[in-house]
C-alpha cells in the first residue's frame, strides 16, 4: 500500500485545481461570462505565478484527457447511426469543405511567408481544426445543439477528429523518416474498423447490456457502465493507436440508438463538467506569460490574425456550400479558434523542430488567446448575423423537441400518449420503473429510462423546451418531489398531474397544476383533454369502429 504522503503529493495539484476551479466558475458567472473564459484565465494567472510546473503532472494531464473524452463521448450519444446518415453531408461534405478551405488557406499563408513545406502542410492544416471542447460546450449551453449552425458545427467537428488523426499520422511519419502513404492508409483501415466494431456493439449488445443493469435497480451500476463505455472505448483507440476522443465518441455512438442514453447521458453529464475544467486550466497554463510580457504586441497580432482569418475562411466556406450569409457568419465565428489539437501537435519535435522557437511560441500562444476569447467571438458572430437576418430565425430541427413530456407510463399516461400520436402531435416519455418501461418500450411507445425527479437528467430531457409536462407516476411520494422542482426551475411549462382519489389531490396541493383524479368517472379522458387545453390545440377524437381513420391521420400528419 502506498505511504500516505506520496498519496497526498499525487493529489494535491488536483484537489488545489479543483477547488480554484470552482472560485474561477463562480467569478465567471458573477461577471456574467463563460466560466470557460474563467479556468482559462486561472491557468494563465498562475502560470505568471510562476506555479505552472507544479500543476503539471500526470493526474491533472489525465483528468484533462479525460475530460475532452467525456465531451466526445456525449457528442456521440447525440449522434446516432441514423443521425451520421442524415448528417453525412454535413459531416463528410460540409467538414470537408472547411478544412480544405481553412487548412488550405493557412498552409498558403505559411508557404507564402517562407516557412518549410512540411510545417506549412501539416501546421496549416493543424490552424484550420477548431477545439471541439470549446465549441461543444458553448452549443451545449446555448441550447443550440438540435439547431441548424449548431449540428452543422458538431458535425465539422467530427470530420476535424478524423483529420486530426490523419495529421498526428504524418507528423509521426515525418519524425521517424517512414512512408507516409502506407501509414495513412493503416489509419484509415483502423477508423473504418473501430466504426464497424461501433456499428456491431449498438445494434447486438447495447440493448440486452442496459436491460441487465435496469434490472439490477443501482445507480451505482449505472455510473460505472457509462464511465467504462466512454473510457474504454477511448482506450481501445488509444491502442490502436488512433485517437482517444476518436474512440469515446464511436462509444457514444453506440449507446445514441438506446432508449437508456437519457440515463447514461445523465450519469455521464457531471463527470464530463468536472474533467473538462482541467482541461480548460492546463489550456491556460500553456500561455507562456514571459513571452506574452516581451512581444505582446507580437502575440496579440498573432492572436487577432489566427481569429480574423480563421472567420473569413470559415464564412467563405459557409457560402461555398450554400449557406446563406447570416448562417456562415455565425457558423464561422463560432468556429473561428485555433484547436487544443494544434497545441499538441506543434508540441511534437518532428514539427517543433521545423521552425524557429520563438515564432513557433508565438503561435502556440496566439491559439491558446484564441480559445480563451471564443465566447466573446462567437457573440459577436452571432449578434451580427442576427442583425442581417431579414427572416425568422432558424427553428430547432425535428427531433427531440416534442412539446409534451409524460413522466410514467401507467394507463393515464399511456392514453396521452395514444391520443397525442393520433393527432400528429409529438411526445416524450419517461419511465423509472423498469418493468413498465420494457413493457411500454415493448408497445411501441417513444419511452426513455430515466429518472425525472433527479435533476440532473432535465438538462439530457430538455426540459426547459416543453410546453407541457404530465406527471403520471402513479406513485404519490414521487409526484410530490417532483412538484417544487417543476414550480422553481420550470414556471412557464403548464403542469398536469395525474393523481387516485381525493386524498392524493388534497396531499399533492400544487395550486398551479391541473390536478384530475383518474380514478373518477371519465377521469382518464379528463386528463387528455387537459394536456391538449393546456396545448391550446383541439383534440381529434379516435373514430368509431368501422370509420376510415386515414382523413384524420393524414390531417394530424
Amino acid at each position: 500500500m502506498a505511504d500516505a504522503s506520496e498519496v497526498i503529493e499525487t493529489i494535491q495539484p488536483a484537489v488545489t485545481l479543483l477547488g480554484l476551479g470552482i472560485g474561477a466558475a463562480l467569478a465567471s458567472r458573477a461577471c456574467r461570462l463563460n466560466p470557460i473564459v474563467g479556468y482559462l484565465g486561472l491557468g494563465l494567472a498562475i502560470a505568471a505565478l510562476g506555479y505552472k510546473d507544479a500543476f503539471s503532472g500526470p493526474v491533472v494531464v489525465t483528468l484533462a484527457e479525460a475530460g475532452v473524452m467525456f465531451l466526445l463521448f456525449n457528442l456521440g450519444l447525440h449522434f446516432s447511426l441514423g443521425r451520421i446518415r442524415a448528417e453525412a453531408r454535413n459531416i463528410f461534405g460540409f467538414g470537408s469543405l472547411q478544412m480544405l478551405v481553412a487548412g488550405g488557406g493557412f498552409a498558403l499563408i505559411f508557404l507564402a511567408i517562407g516557412l518549410p513545406t512540411e510545417f506549412a502542410i501539416i501546421g496549416g492544416f493543424a490552424m484550420g481544426l477548431s477545439s471541439t471542447a470549446v465549441v461543444i460546450g458553448l452549443v451545449r449551453e446555448r441550447d443550440q445543439e438540435d439547431c441548424p449552425v449548431g449540428r452543422a458545427s458538431q458535425s465539422i467537428l467530427i470530420f476535424q477528429d478524423i483529420a486530426a488523426i490523419l495529421l498526428l499520422v504524418a507528423a509521426g511519419a515525418l519524425g521517424t523518416g517512414g512512408a507516409l502513404a502506407p501509414q495513412l492508409g493503416m489509419a484509415g483501415a483502423k477508423a473504418l474498423a473501430a466504426f464497424a466494431i461501433a456499428v456491431l456493439f449498438a445494434r447486438y449488445l447495447t440493448g440486452p447490456l442496459f436491460r441487465l443493469i435496469a434490472r439490477a435497480g443501482s445507480s451505482e451500476v449505472y455510473t460505472a457502465t457509462a464511465l467504462f463505455i466512454a473510457l474504454a472505448a477511448g482506450y481501445a483507440t488509444g491502442i490502436a493507436g488512433l485517437s482517444l476522443t476518436l474512440g469515446a465518441f464511436l462509444g457514444g455512438m453506440a449507446v445514441a440508438d438506446s432508449r437508456y442514453r437519457i440515463m447514461v447521458q445523465t450519469e455521464i453529464d457531471a463527470f464530463r463538467g468536472l474533467f473538462l475544467s482541467f482541461f480548460f486550466i492546463s489550456v491556460g497554463l500553456s500561455i507562456d506569460p514571459v513571452l506574452l510580457a516581451e512581444n505582446w504586441v507580437l502575440v496579440l497580432a498573432a492572436a487577432a490574425g489566427l481569429i480574423t482569418l480563421k472567420c473569413l475562411f470559415n464564412v467563405l466556406a459557409g457560402l461555398a456550400n450554400r449557406w446563406s450569409v447570416p448562417g456562415s457568419i455565425q457558423l464561422g465565428f463560432l468556429l473561428g479558434q485555433g484547436s487544443e489539437f494544434a497545441l499538441v501537435l506543434f508540441a511534437l519535435p518532428a514539427i517543433a523542430g521545423l521552425i524557429e522557437p520563438r515564432m513557433l511560441a508565438i503561435l502556440v500562444t496566439a491559439i491558446a488567446i484564441s480559445l480563451a476569447v471564443t465566447p466573446f467571438i462567437s457573440n459577436l458572430g452571432r449578434t451580427f448575423a442576427g442583425k442581417l437576418r431579414t427572416g425568422p430565425a432558424d427553428k430547432k430541427l425535428a427531433g427531440d423537441d416534442a412539446p409534451v413530456v409524460i413522466i410514467g407510463l401507467g394507463p393515464s399516461g399511456r392514453a396521452v400518449a395514444d391520443a397525442l400520436a393520433l393527432n400528429g402531435i409529438g411526445y416524450l416519455a419517461v419511465e423509472s420503473e423498469t418493468a413498465r418501461f420494457e413493457i411500454a418500450l415493448a408497445d411501441g411507445y417513444h419511452v426513455h429510462h430515466a429518472i425525472a425527479a433527479d435533476p440532473r437528467s432535465w438538462d439530457a430531457l430538455g426540459m426547459a423546451k416543453r410546453e407541457v409536462v404530465l406527471v403520471s407516476t402513479g406513485n404519490v411520494q414521487i409526484t410530490r418531489e417532483l412538484t417544487p422542482l417543476v414550480e422553481e426551475r420550470l414556471p412557464d411549462v403548464r403542469r398536469v398531474v395525474s393523481a387516485r382519489g381525493a386524498a392524493e389531490v388534497s396531499a399533492l396541493g400544487d395550486s398551479n397544476a391541473h390536478i384530475i383524479d383518474v380514478t373518477a368517472d371519465g377521469g382518464i379522458e379528463q386528463i387528455v383533454d387537459a394536456v391538449f387545453s393546456a396545448l391550446g390545440v383541439e383534440r381529434k377524437r379516435q373514430t368509431a369502429p368501422g370509420e376510415d381513420q386515414a382523413d384524420i391521420l393524414q390531417d394530424a400528419a
